[in-house]
């Protein structure tokens, strides 16, 4: 489980906050999506999670123990992360790049072991990458790529697992095979933290929605409690109604055309001579 306590983050030489106060439990057995307008404090969390943006306030813990009390590594071994972004410094085969998920259970110069064959084994038979797995990470395309990343987290293991954005460059049938993996991941008793603008996938497979604005809570709970059209077009500046999908009944948000700020020009009609 990942809770987020109150969290307060601000980067050096802003004016406000970037997350202010934020609360939320990541738990297992469930996927939690984190929504929002960009700049909203989405990402911003993940980044707290890993470390690499200090906390101005609050705390965030995993299995109930501060994340500043234990180290990287154990980190690494508890919760699997895909990062928003992500450059190779070097070239790498695909399943080079898979096997380094492994690399927080190995100690010292420890070699490969069964367990890790086997887990890295799952994991490219999960996200589908076997067919890539000679193939150098620069020659992949966005979707093969993340692809490869979402593999190199099931590697990873872990009773935990936060994602970034992570079907960016996916198209429809990957895209839907990412969510339908992370849904069975959550089924299995993963707690399953997603970072996501995709609102209507999210409606479809998350068990519960946190809604940013502004580095607050909007609004959480269930799709059905977050996802009503006032909420939204406040959150959102725009105007949108909330329907039905009419595949499994979950909510579905469908942006307006938007009024144009300026009325058009009138011009007279033509007179006759």
């Amino acid at each position: 489980m990942i809770a987020f306590e109150r969290v307060v983050v601000r980067y050096p030489g802003a004016e406000s906050d970037a997350v202010r106060e934020v609360s939320f439990t990541a738990a297992a057995g469930q996927m939690t999506a984190v929504a929002g307008p960009n700049g909203s404090g989405k990402s911003t969390l993940v980044r707290a999670l890993l470390g690499r943006r200090p906390l101005s306030g609050g705390r965030i813990t995993i299995d109930g123990v501060d994340v500043h009390a234990l180290g990287r590594r154990d980190v690494a071994r508890r919760v699997a992360v895909v990062t928003q972004r992500e450059e190779t410094s070097f070239p790498v085969s695909v399943g080079e790049y898979v096997a380094l998920g492994r690399f927080p259970h190995r100690g010292g110069r420890r070699g490969s072991t069964g367990s890790d064959r086997d887990a890295i084994a799952r994991a490219v038979d999960l996200a589908g990458v076997g067919a890539l797995l000679d193939r150098d990470v620069d020659a992949l395309s966005g979707g093969e790529w993340q692809r490869a990343r979402i593999a190199r987290a099931l590697a990873q293991g872990g009773r935990a697992m936060v994602l970034d954005e992570p079907t960016t460059y996916l198209d429809i049938a990957h895209e839907m095979e990412a969510f339908e993996l992370l849904g069975r991941l959550a089924r299995d008793g993963m707690a399953v933290l997603l970072v996501s603008h995709q609102l209507n996938l999210v409606a479809r497979f998350a068990d519960r929605l946190v809604l940013l604005h502004d580095g607050r809570v909007a609004a959480s709970g269930t799709p059905d409690d977050v996802m009503r059209g006032e909420v939204l077009e406040r959150v959102y500046g725009w105007p949108l109604v909330v329907t039905r999908d009419p595949a499994v009944g979950a909510p579905a948000l469908v942006p307006l055309r938007g009024r144009s700020r300026a009325a058009p020009p009138q011009h007279p009609p033509p007179t006759s001579s």
